[in-house]
């Protein structure tokens, strides 16, 4: 006779399960809350499970167990009480946390409901390498929760953090809303953000008024990755301030960093994390290791190895905002990747240093789920949990003038937080985007509930990552030898179509997509994640010459820039960028990591190639449809080609183009094909050996297209 578990499911209300009912007598349950016994009122049965209804409430300040006969005791698990309503009508705070300082005085604000008491923690030093006895200031408990203080004296450059009791466990914690930190973000810091904010700062605006988010062509970075080479020409490697120098070139007199993005035509820049991350992957200090950042520790701040000085809590945030600027200036929006699907761990974690049991998401059991991979997952469906995912957003949009935001594993998350996120960046009136990883990954909360591709009718706002055109394209990112449609893989056809249109749904009984607006679909052959792009064909065709390759290479770019939604660029693919067969490179030396410029020159014509499709894109609206409607009458494919090949035409839905129609061929074949050409006279300004929009040659009837090449034609009437 065993009690598989039991749960605190309201506060006088437990749910028991144990293996055979049969055993036991409802008589000899007890539960202790503490070292309190509460008495069972009454029990209610159903098979091998059982509520008890108990005749006073439990106190979630202490640990609650059930015992049965003096014998069997198990813990009783908090997490289904935290995420129910009689929870939430109790102490759901809709406030502001964290700290509001002036020069007079500082407030001090936390949320805890379980916490027997919290003090506040002064320092002087920013470093807990630094022997240092803090000042202690007792926190007084408010209504649902809040403990709270206030200091009555400047305390600008002081460093703070808050002693916890909970389940008589004592732990120093960073305050989760710490908006700047010392170093290594083991303090949290008060400031006056005022100093934080370069010259005309406020005149600061996002440059990308855009009319649709398929207006957009974003392009992927690392802070880290796109300045540390040699050949950079960067002075500042490796940091935000080395990306606020318009004017850097390689030794080949190539243009690099931002320089080298205002080139290409991008119209936005998203920057892996940037947001302080584990100090155990990057120490502060002595920034040698490297690590993409995908490991949270403080989700307000900036990270202090991206700042010259991140001893200075001021510093990162400065120069952070310099960057912005200077993108900004250029005519460049900036999207910020966020990971709040997960943290490093849940011991390391402030958040269950400050209220253990709560922000993590777990199985009925109360053991942690683990859809992230990485341990845990954070439990956005509560509402203490969403209400920090969305106040961060919408901080980081405010403090910072982002332009977007990309959601890490964004299927972890429920759909109401993401819709809330949604609705709280409409109402800056400017467009911000947003859109993440929809994969459909196993954690407990439905599946109708999880904010996945599957799911995207009911998010229809939000963007997602399109795995469709990314495998189709070039191959399963999970297996090396597995090709695609440039790769030679055959039986594409229909899977190249749904990528053309961007998978929307509705188009035709053949094309079944998953979108309900093309503004829904990011497509991509490559990111951070999995083999670059060059990497993936060198598994694929590994016996094919370099000429072929790069065929192959400029394929898969042109179908991304030339389909319906809104495309994306892996820094460097547009010169083939290699990490040396390294699939996950999250914490591989830098030259693995590193944007090398030297293939820039090496790849000249790649990268022509790449800016010159960006610039057809931006310039013909046709490449650009904003609604179902718009592609379902303004896409037609042509029947009868060969097979391998995919020929379509875009009229033009603006009616002020002077390419009143223009005409798309992909040939994946190894050999030319013959494709008709609809009626009119066809201006052919694009293949693979072009690097410019201009009339290549003029065709009527029927166009000869080389081996592994994409075709684009207009004609002006």
């Amino acid at each position: 006779m065993n009690i598989i578990q039991a749960a605190v499911i309201d506060f006088n209300k437990i749910k028991i399960t144990v293996d055979n009912f049969s055993e036991f007598m409802t008589s000899k349950f007890q539960i202790m809350n503490n070292d309190e016994i509460i008495p069972v009122e009454r029990i209610s049965t159903n098979d091998n499970m059982a509520i008890l209804i108990l005749s006073n409430e439990i106190n979630i300040k202490k640990e609650c167990s059930l015992i049965y006969d003096n014998t069997l005791n198990i813990k009783c698990n908090y997490y289904r009480l935290f995420s129910s309503e009689a929870f939430n009508s109790r102490y759901f705070y809709d406030g502001k946390l964290g700290i509001e300082y002036n020069v007079h005085k500082t407030k001090f604000k936390v949320w805890s409901p379980v916490a027997s008491s919290v003090n506040l923690l002064l320092y002087k030093n920013g470093d807990v390498a630094v022997t240092e006895t803090p000042t202690k200031i007792h926190m007084s408990e408010e209504e649902k929760g809040i403990w709270t203080v206030i200091v009555n004296e400047n305390l600008d450059g002081f460093f703070y953090t808050y002693e916890v009791e909970a389940y008589n466990k004592i732990n120093e914690a960073v305050d989760p809303y710490a908006k700047a930190l010392g170093v290594n973000g083991l303090r949290g810091a008060v400031i006056n953000m005022n100093d934080t904010d370069p010259k005309d700062w406020d005149k600061d605006f996002s440059p990308n008024n855009l009319e649709s988010f398929t207006d957009a062509v974003i392009y992927e970075i690392s802070i880290r990755d796109v300045t540390i080479n040699p050949n950079s020409g960067v002075i500042n490697k490796g940091k935000f301030l080395g990306l606020t120098d318009e004017h850097t070139l390689s030794v080949n007199n190539l243009p690099t960093a931002l320089n080298h993005m205002l080139e290409l035509g991008v119209t936005h820049v998203q920057i892996m994390p940037m947001f302080d991350f584990s100090y155990n992957s990057v120490d502060e200090k002595n920034p040698i290791k490297y690590n993409w950042g995908y490991d949270p520790q403080n989700y307000n701040a900036p990270e202090g190895s991206y700042a010259t000085n991140p001893y200075d809590p001021k510093c990162r945030i400065l120069e952070l905002k310099q960057m912005v600027q200077a993108f900004h200036k250029n005519g460049l929006s900036i999207n910020m990747d966020v990971v709040y699907n997960h943290m490093i761990s849940v011991g390391e974690s402030n958040f269950s240093k400050i209220f253990p049991g709560y922000y993590f998401r777990r199985w009925n059991d109360g053991a942690l789920t683990n859809g992230s991979g990485c341990g845990n997952d954070t439990a956005s469906e509560n509402k203490m949990m969403r209400k920090f995912i969305v106040d961060s957003v919408l901080y980081w949009t405010k403090e910072y003038h982002l332009d977007g935001f990309r959601f890490d594993l964004m299927g972890i998350h429920d759909i109401d937080t993401m819709n809330l996120i949604r609705k709280g960046l409409d109402e800056f009136n400017r467009p911000i985007m947003l859109y993440g990883e929809g994969w459909e990954l196993t954690t407990n909360i439905p599946k109708e509930s999880k904010a996945i591709i599957a799911n995207s009718s009911k998010t229809p706002k939000i963007g997602y990552f399109n795995d469709i055109i990314r495998d189709s394209v070039k191959g399963s990112v999970f297996y090396f030898k597995d090709g695609g449609f440039v790769n030679g893989k055959q039986g594409l056809e229909d899977k190249i179509k749904l990528s053309v249109i961007g998978c929307i749904d509705g188009y035709s009984e053949a094309l079944k997509g998953v979108f309900t607006s093309p503004e829904q679909s990011v497509n991509y052959v490559s990111c951070h994640d999995n083999n670059t792009l060059w990497d993936k064909i060198n598994h694929t065709n590994e016996s094919e010459n370099e000429q072929l390759k790069m065929d192959r290479h400029k394929l898969a770019l042109g179908i991304v820039l030339t389909s319906q939604g809104i495309p994306f660029l892996h820094s460097g693919c547009e010169f083939c960028r290699t990490k040396n067969g390294v699939e996950d490179s999250y914490n591989s030396r830098d030259s693995i990591n590193w944007i090398d410029w030297d293939r820039k020159y090496q790849y000249l014509d790649v990268f022509n190639f790449t800016k010159c499709l960006v610039e057809l894109r931006k310039y013909h609206p046709a490449f650009r449809m904003t609604s179902s409607q718009e592609i379902k009458k303004n896409i037609m494919f042509i029947n009868n080609t060969p097979k391998n090949t995919i020929a379509f035409v875009l009229n033009d839905p603006s009616g002020k183009d002077n390419w009143k129609r223009i005409m798309v061929i992909y040939n994946a074949n190894n050999s030319s094909v013959n494709i008709p050409l609809p009626d009119g006279t066809w201006n052919l300004v694009v293949n693979k050996h072009s690097s410019n929009i201009n009339t290549i040659k003029i065709a009527e009837h029927n166009i000869n297209v080389d081996n592994i090449d994409i075709n684009v034609l207009y004609s002006e009437a």
